[in-house]
């Protein structure tokens, strides 16, 4: 007599290839950061999602839905991305962050745009640098004269 199959631990239905498991409130927070180092490194290196794309035998989609972890990358996918980008798997996958707050630092990095900013306030003079952040300061802080109105 044989014995019974063994249930598997996680529902049938998330085991499907390519992609993220998603928890109740989106995806995985680790798919996410992975998507968030590939397209910070990609942008780094001025790499369009196309390019890449075409570079990994993708479409600019599969990329994008892998930058936002909607779509997991697998290990096979993760070795040839890194090696496009330049830069290690462990360095994807946060191995070498030394703090957990680096997950929020990616995400506000993955923020359409925020790189850029970043660009452009690096190469400012030390005054443009002051004016920037002081710009961006006065559209994120509540109206302190709104309330007295």
């Amino acid at each position: 007599m044989r014995p019974a199959k063994a249930k598997p631990i996680v529902p049938h239905r998330h085991l499907r290839l390519g992609r993220a498991l998603n928890t109740p409130t989106g995806p995985d927070p680790i798919d996410v950061a992975v998507g968030t180092r590939i397209r910070v490194q990609r942008r780094h290196l001025k790499i369009s999602q196309d390019e890449l794309a075409q570079a990994l035998g993708l479409t600019f989609q599969q990329v994008q839905k892998y930058e936002r972890g909607a779509n997991r990358v697998s290990a096979s996918m993760l070795v040839r991305i890194a090696a496009r980008l330049h830069t290690t798997v462990g360095s994807l996958v946060g191995e070498d962050v030394v703090a957990e707050q680096d997950v929020a630092m990616l995400t506000a990095l993955s923020t359409p745009g925020a790189i850029d900013l970043l660009r452009a306030y690096s190469q400012a003079t030390p005054k443009g640098r002051k004016t920037i952040l002081t710009v961006a300061k006065t559209l994120v802080e509540p109206d302190e004269t709104a309330g007295a109105a």
